[in-house]
């Protein structure tokens, strides 16, 4: 592959990714959650199956334990996680999604889905699935991090 042939698929995955992430938080906000931004979605992913740790957030965000703990802050001050003890270490806190943490993150998997959708009518969906076959051999763990 050229060069020219590596930088066009580079810009064409992440103006993707950037219209995936934009398509993603508005159907977020026209659902509902009007005081979300794309970062608490990124967040959300690492807190949804079992909670995770500050330190454990900072991580997988790519950002200081101190920028992860104020967006836990936030999305703590906004009613869409909660701080708990940890049951294996008494020292940490375990932050978790609420119930309206959990709703914004169905709203986020509806909007997503909505705009695969769209890749499929334009796409059809053989050609939608060898894509996610794909991208999943080239990144098949993650994380998913935003590009601050």
């Amino acid at each position: 592959m050229q060069n020219s042939e590596a930088m066009a698929l580079s810009a064409a995955l992440l103006a993707v990714a950037g219209d995936l992430t934009q398509r993603i938080n508005d159907g977020v906000v026209a659902r509902g959650f009007t005081d979300v931004r794309p970062a608490h979605g990124f967040a959300f992913a690492r807190l949804a199956p079992d909670g995770a740790t500050v330190t454990d957030l900072a991580v997988h965000l790519g950002v200081t334990k101190q920028a992860a703990s104020q967006l836990v802050d936030e999305i703590v001050r906004k009613g869409y996680a909660e701080r708990r003890p940890h049951p294996a270490d008494a020292r940490a806190r375990l932050v978790v999604l609420t119930g309206r943490g959990r709703e914004c993150t169905r709203a986020a998997e509806a909007a997503a889905a909505e705009v695969v959708g769209g890749w499929a009518e334009l796409l059809g969906e053989g050609e939608v699935s060898v894509l996610r076959e794909r991208l999943l051999r080239l990144a098949p763990y993650g994380p998913v991090r935003p590009a601050w």
